[in-house]
């Protein structure tokens, strides 16, 4: 039995995300659902910190989970990359389990984010259902579960014979857009304002503009960051 913890701040979501969880994949009269397809929800949060919480909580009674089914965005509250960072690298003393990013989120810097926090997947929300508890059942064996069109991008950004935006430059461009000064960002990154200079020379040069108007609309068109406050 794979005991999943649920993170979404929308309680109707994690409803209809246990209900579908849980549901089996080959209906049978004679058995349970949780029997049949193997995944229990066991715990839900609103937001990461209550996550993590959550996750201390149950280690410490020795009632853990096997797996953090993780939204990225969840209103005020800690997002997912950030509580995914925190439960893979152990943080407050918290036993690292395998995180799957559920979310409807498919740019460059959302999936670059979670998967350099330590996710072990990402799906989308408005994939089928057998997928999903595919994937909950891959990340929960240790294996890496990606939704098709993420794998695309990342194998696209591989194959493109452009100049590709690194994980860093694509976190500027996304606190860029949301207006930022370079003093600003320095301070969030823990960089030089020196270092964030060169950063949006590099940016600018590999997306082809010569401005931050220009890269933020750019860098949107490509899918590269979302729309500031999408």
């Amino acid at each position: 039995m794979i005991r999943v913890l649920l993170v979404d701040d929308h309680p109707v979501v994690r409803a209809g995300l246990k209900a579908m969880l849980e549901e089996p994949d080959v209906p049978s009269a004679r058995e349970s659902p949780v029997a049949e397809t193997g995944i229990q929800v066991v715990a839900q949060a609103s937001d990461g910190a209550a996550a993590l919480e959550e996750l201390r909580r149950r280690q410490t009674l020795g009632d853990p989970v096997d797996l953090v089914l993780m939204d990225l965005q969840m209103g005020d509250g800690m997002d997912g990359v950030t509580a995914t960072r925190a439960i893979r690298g152990g943080d407050g003393g918290v036993v690292p389990v395998p995180v799957l990013v559920l979310t409807t989120y498919d740019s460059d810097s959302d999936i670059l984010g979670a998967l350099d926090a330590g996710a072990s997947g990402y799906m989308l929300k408005d994939a089928e259902s057998g997928r999903i508890r595919a994937a909950v059942r891959a990340a929960a064996a240790g294996e890496t579960a990606l939704a098709p069109e993420v794998a695309a991008r990342l194998v696209g950004r591989l194959r493109n014979p452009e100049p590709q935006l690194s994980a860093r430059e694509v976190e500027i461009l996304e606190l860029l857009a949301t207006g930022l000064t370079n003093t600003a960002m320095a301070r969030q990154l823990f960089i030089s304002v020196a270092t964030v200079k060169t950063h949006l020379v590099h940016i600018y040069a590999k997306l082809g503009v010569d401005n931050r108007t220009s890269a933020i609309t750019v860098a949107v068109q490509k899918k590269i960051i979302r729309v500031p406050d999408a």
